[in-house]
This record gives C-alpha cells, sequence and structure tokens, in this order.
C-alpha cells in the first residue's frame, strides 16, 4: 500500500480494511453525521445500479503505488462506479479505474450539469416555456449548492467543537502529560478557527432566505470575513509540526488510551486525531469549489452575482496566500542553513527579523576615506542585507562581514561618472545611505544590466515588507528554533565546515590503505587530470603534507 493524506482510520481499499467491526462502527458514525449526506449517497449508488453516470470532483490529489488504487490530480473528474462502501469507492479516470478513498472528493451537486447557457435556456432564441422551466431548473440548482454550504458549515461547527472540548479541554487538565507548549504545538489557534467559524455561520444563516433557498445572498457574508480567514493559514503552517508530535505521542500507550476516552467521551466517529485536525486543512481549500459551483448557478442578474464573483475571487486569494505563506515557511529552513554555513558569524540570527531571500550576487563596495575597493558578496533578504568575503582558495566559503538594515536606508541610483563624495570615477554605481546615521556604502555592479537587478530587487524588498505588515505574517518563536534545530543537524552530517586557516596547511586523519596496494597505483588513481601548475607543485612541498 502506498502512504496517502486520507484523514480517515483503517485507510485501505475494502479488501484491506480493518475487522468488520471496526469498519462497521465508522459507518455508523459518518451515517449519523449528516442526514443528506447519507440519502445522497444512497441515492447515488441506486444512479449508478440503474446504470446512470455519477461523477465525483478531486479535492486533492491522490498518489497511489497500488495497482488496485486509483491515482488523480485535484480537480479531476472521476465516475463513480461503485459507491456501496462508504470510505473507499470504485471509480474510473482517463488512465484507468481503481479504489480511491471518498473524503478525497465530493460528489457534484447536481450530476446532469447542462453544457451551456443555451442548454438552460438562457440563450436567445429559445419559447418562453423552455425558459422559463430551464431557469426552474438553474434556480433549483442554485438551492442545493446554497443546501449544501451551510450544511457542511454546520457540520464543520461540530467538528470544531468536538476537537475543542472533546480533546483540548481534556488535555489542559492532564498537566501531568501535556505542556502548554505541547498543546499548541498539536492544536494550533483551532480555538480561533472556531470562533471565526460561530460567527461566519450566523451570518450564513441570516443571508439565508427559508422561503425562496435560491434567493439568498451568501457571498456578501464572504467577503465580510475574508480577513477572518487569514487565520488558516497559521493553523496549516502548524500542522505538520502537529502530525510530527502526534506521532511521537502515539509510540506511548498512555497516549492513545487518552485520546481515544477522549473520542468515545464526546461520542466522536471512529477517526484518529490527526485526522480530526486535518479538517481546517482541507475545509479551506473547498471554499473556492463551493463559490465557483454557486457562482455557476447564479444568473448575472441575480443580486447575489457580483458578490458571489467577489467572494470566489476572495477566496483564491486566500488559498493563494496560505500557500505562499506555507512556501515562506519551508524556506526559513535554507535560510537557516545558509546562516550555519557562514564563517564568524556575528549578530543575532537571520530568522530573527528575516525570512524571504531576495536577490543576492557580487558587487564592489567602495570604503572610505581612501576609496579603497573590497569585492564582496552580497545576499539580500527581507528587513537586512548582509555582505561577506569569499574565502581566496575555497571560492565556496564565505566569511560574514557585516549587515545593513534596510529598514533605515534609502537606495540612490548615481549616474556613471564621478563621485561627489568619494571623488572617484564609478560606473553602473548605487548608494545606500543610513538615515538616522548618514552613514553611506557606495557599491558598483559590474555590468548595467546587474545594477538594473539590484535596483528592483530592492523594492520587491520593500513591497515584500508592506505585504507582511499588512497581512501579519511574521515566523513564531518554535519555528525559528525548530528551523535553527535543523540547520545544526545539517550541518552535523553534511560537509564540514571551513577550518580556521586554509585547509592545506592544517594536518587531518586519513585512513589507512592496504599495503598490498603498489603505492604507485595509488598516485595514479589520486593524481587530479589538470595541466601541471607551479602553484600545485609550491603547494606539495608544504611541510605539513611531508611524512
Amino acid at each position: 500500500m502506498a502512504a496517502c493524506l486520507c484523514p480517515r482510520a483503517g485507510c485501505g481499499p475494502p479488501s484491506l480494511m480493518p475487522a468488520p467491526g471496526l469498519q462497521l462502527a465508522s459507518s455508523s458514525h459518518v451515517a449519523s453525521l449528516n442526514p443528506l449526506v447519507s440519502s445522497w449517497l444512497h441515492c447515488s449508488q441506486e444512479l449508478i445500479s440503474d446504470g446512470s453516470v455519477v461523477c465525483a470532483e478531486a479535492l486533492w490529489d491522490h498518489v497511489t503505488m497500488d495497482d488496485q488504487e486509483l491515482g488523480f490530480n485535484a480537480g479531476d473528474v472521476i465516475e463513480v462506479m461503485d459507491a456501496t462502501n462508504r470510505e473507499w469507492w470504485w471509480g474510473r479516470v482517463a488512465d484507468g479505474e481503481g479504489w480511491f478513498p471518498a473524503s478525497f472528493v465530493r460528489l457534484r451537486v447536481n450530476q446532469d450539469e447542462p453544457a451551456d447557457d443555451e442548454a438552460l435556456g438562457t440563450g436567445h432564441g429559445g419559447d418562453g416555456d423552455g425558459g422559463a422551466e430551464a431557469q426552474s431548473s438553474k434556480d433549483q440548482m442554485r438551492t442545493n449548492v446554497i443546501n449544501e454550504i451551510l450544511s457542511t458549515e454546520r457540520d464543520y461547527i461540530k467538528h470544531l467543537r468536538d476537537i475543542c472540548e472533546g480533546y483540548l479541554r481534556q488535555c489542559r487538565k492532564r498537566v501531568d502529560m501535556f505542556s502548554e507548549e505541547q498543546l499548541r504545538t498539536i492544536f494550533g489557534n483551532i480555538e480561533d478557527i472556531y470562533r471565526c467559524q460561530k460567527a461566519f455561520v450566523r451570518a450564513l444563516e441570516q443571508k439565508f432566505n427559508r422561503e425562496r433557498p435560491h434567493l439568498s445572498e451568501l457571498g456578501a457574508c464572504f467577503l465580510e470575513h475574508q480577513a477572518d480567514f487569514q487565520i488558516y493559514s497559521e493553523y496549516c503552517n502548524n500542522h505538520p509540526n502537529a502530525c510530527v508530535e502526534l506521532s511521537r505521542l502515539a509510540k506511548l500507550s498512555k497516549y492513545v488510551y487518552f485520546f481515544e476516552a477522549c473520542r468515545l467521551l464526546q461520542k466522536m466517529i471512529d477517526i484518529s486525531l490527526d485526522g480530526f485536525l486535518l479538517t481546517p486543512v482541507q475545509k479551506i481549500c473547498k471554499y473556492p469549489l463551493q463559490l465557483a459551483e454557486l457562482l455557476k448557478y447564479t444568473h448575472p442578474q441575480h443580486r447575489d452575482f457580483k458578490d458571489v464573483e467577489a467572494a470566489l475571487h476572495a477566496m483564491k486569494n486566500v488559498a493563494q496566500l496560505i500557500n505562499e505563506r506555507k512556501r515562506r515557511l519551508e524556506n526559513i529552513d535554507k535560510i537557516a542553513q545558509w546562516q550555519s554555513s557562514i564563517e564568524d558569524w556575528e549578530g543575532e540570527d537571520l530568522l530573527v527579523r528575516s525570512s524571504e531571500l531576495i536577490h543576492s550576487g557580487e558587487l564592489t563596495r567602495v570604503t572610505q576615506p581612501q576609496a579603497k575597493s573590497q569585492q564582496r558578496m552580497f545576499v539580500l533578504f527581507d528587513h537586512q542585507l548582509i555582505y561577506c568575503k569569499k574565502d581566496l582558495l575555497r571560492r565556496d566559503v564565505l566569511y560574514y562581514k557585516g549587515r545593513l538594515d534596510m529598514d533605515g536606508l534609502e537606495v540612490v541610483d548615481l549616474e556613471d561618472g564621478k563621485d561627489r563624495e568619494l571623488h572617484v570615477s564609478i560606473r553602473n554605481a548605487f548608494r545606500l545611505r543610513c538615515g538616522p546615521s548618514g552613514e553611506s556604502h557606495l557599491l558598483c555592479a559590474r555590468k548595467p544590466e546587474q545594477k538594473q537587478r539590484w535596483l528592483k530587487a530592492f523594492a520587491r524588498e520593500r513591497e515584500q515588507v508592506r505585504l507582511d505588515q499588512e497581512t501579519g505574517f511574521s515566523i513564531t518563536q518554535l519555528q525559528r528554533k525548530q528551523a535553527m534545530l535543523n540547520a545544526s543537524k545539517q550541518q552535523a552530517v553534511g560537509k564540514p565546515k571551513a577550518l580556521g586557516r586554509p585547509y592545506y596547511l592544517t594536518r587531518q586523519k586519513h585512513p589507512a590503505l592496504p599495503t598490498s596496494l603498489p603505492q604507485q597505483q595509488v598516485l595514479v588513481l589520486a593524481e587530479p587530470k589538470r595541466k601541471p601548475s607551479t602553484f600545485w607543485h609550491s603547494i606539495s612541498r608544504l611541510a605539513p603534507f611531508r611524512k
């Protein structure tokens, strides 16, 4: 079986699932979750039995190496051929047939979807009765989508309440088993999500038209709460840490029994805690799909049309923002590893203020008072610019030389010619001027296009800082600590850091060669494939290399 992200307990095709008793309990609980869904699945299976085509849309990728399972990508349309098992269905896509987890897809609200507006009777030239009938059908479709949105939101609220009251509240009582830091790692900000979702559901129900559901105006609710949905970013970014911690605790029987007792006391369905905690991640990705379907059945003259259209765009942006933040947090490990590779590092860690690499490259730094030129490697992050010196022999080794605070810098583009401050001729130059101190740094690129790339990079850095302030993006102390710890581990198992003095002046232990191997053969294997050089000849004569 291939590993997958299915939140179900007992993940696997029906033939490979747990004992029937366990599966039966899970199925009965699932059925009790939502009678509408249970009825819907029953009707879908009847349609399949009658020979009708039942389609589902993939919410997430399903990657598998098992020839009995069906692989697909998010957004694919799958023909459901057998839905008798509640957890694993048999389906078909273009590449073949196989089992797939039902939790990875959602059945289409309306299976008989019209191909275009003409089929709905909204095109020109249709007769009046046919147009009215088609519009009535479209109104019913919109009603179905609205009912589904409200139904899934109510189920989701119950789900969040069960986690907060059934698990988190019980965990807080056991100070002998859980620290506050552990609980923050496992549950993240799920209580904040619970509070926001309760307000969101109340807003949806206020906009719901019970007498004529298709006239309900839900788009405005999403627009009013779009800022609140950004709190999912913190939760989604923390979720991998929660999985790691739960995996560690799952090895200890007392935690396994405790979590199972919590589930039973709260009368929750037969899913493990990590499966429950995955739901908010899935939920925020589902909103654009629901809104897209709602928009599809909303007439352009409907009062809700513009709001639904704007809400769809807004929720796509929220999902994109969450993905971007996830990428940023994945990059902090790389930033920490880069810092750990720098020799003679001074001052605070990069991650205290920065989380994004903007640009890097070599520049010539002209310093006062003698206008001395220095070749340095500059690396631009958000909030700060680091400059380093390359090792003369090992060009991949960098020595820390300093940093500039970008928050207090002004970037001044300079024309080629004579510099008024240092009285030297300059080309492809710009000056970084520190506002409070008045200190300035003259930097020169080798080519005009390199200079332009740097000027654009400085503008991007300021824009990145502005966006982070607007969206409230920041790295927690725990995330920063974990990234630095990962970097130190990587450094320990990776290549050794450069020594304080040139490597060819340092004695290093080496493995003893077998005496049976002729010395001349060893020398031939070790000989570098390069032209003779007097420099390397001189190096080989240095005393530490002599026997």
